[in-house]
């Protein structure tokens, strides 16, 4: 059994860097993830609570970028505007028509795909029944839009900063093998009980 073989479907706790050595190269098909935008948005008390978390003081280190490339054949990185990453002709934007004066109402995504830039118009507000208490949650949807778009059913899909298990919800509902690596437990717990809902509603229909 190769390495790939035995992590499909399953959400990895570690941190992403040591595991992702452990992946041959090009061997993931997709990677699509949301890594820490490096804003400070974890200890902002007054949006949430997350009292003494650090996990978005710092943009991830270039050796994780690095590795990301030598694993897999096609990239999707939300926030990629922040990372420096070589120019791309398709941007993918989320466009969040009810955010907050004081925010952002549109989000980024760096991809690796020589297409179209492309806009998804999804409020804030549709999210709110998917929530689990995951501070920057991206929607189902919107992670279900881009692997519908951008991967084949046959495609093995990797998110190396997992959070609560969206991507891996997403696959989940569209057919797709994946792979989740996620360094909290807290969340790894979150996402595996997430995932477990998601395929109890795919084996009643």
């Amino acid at each position: 059994m190769t390495w790939i073989e035995k992590y499909i479907n399953t959400v990895i706790c570690g941190d992403c860097l040591e595991v992702m050595k452990n992946i041959p190269d090009k061997s993931i098909d997709l990677v699509l993830t949301d890594p820490p935008y490096g804003a400070g948005y974890a200890g902002d008390t007054i949006r949430h609570k997350h009292v003494g978390c650090n996990w978005d003081n710092e943009i991830p280190s270039n050796h994780i970028y690095k590795s990301i490339f030598r694993i897999s054949k096609n990239q999707v990185i939300w926030g990629g505007n922040y990372y420096g990453l070589r120019p791309s002709r398709c941007w993918l934007a989320w466009y969040k028509r009810d955010a907050l004066p004081s925010m952002s109402n549109i989000e980024l995504a760096w991809t690796s795909y020589d297409k179209n830039s492309m806009l998804f118009d999804y409020t804030i507000a549709e999210t709110n029944g998917e929530r689990v208490g995951f501070p920057t949650q991206k929607p189902i949807a919107l992670m279900s839009w881009i692997i519908n778009k951008y991967s084949k059913e046959t495609d093995i899909i990797l998110d190396p900063f997992l959070g609560s298990g969206t991507t891996a919800v997403a696959c989940e509902k569209l057919g797709r093998k994946w792979i989740g690596i996620e360094i909290s437990e807290k969340y790894c717990e979150i996402a595996r009980a997430r995932i477990k809902r998601e395929q109890s509603q795919i084996k009643m229909f």
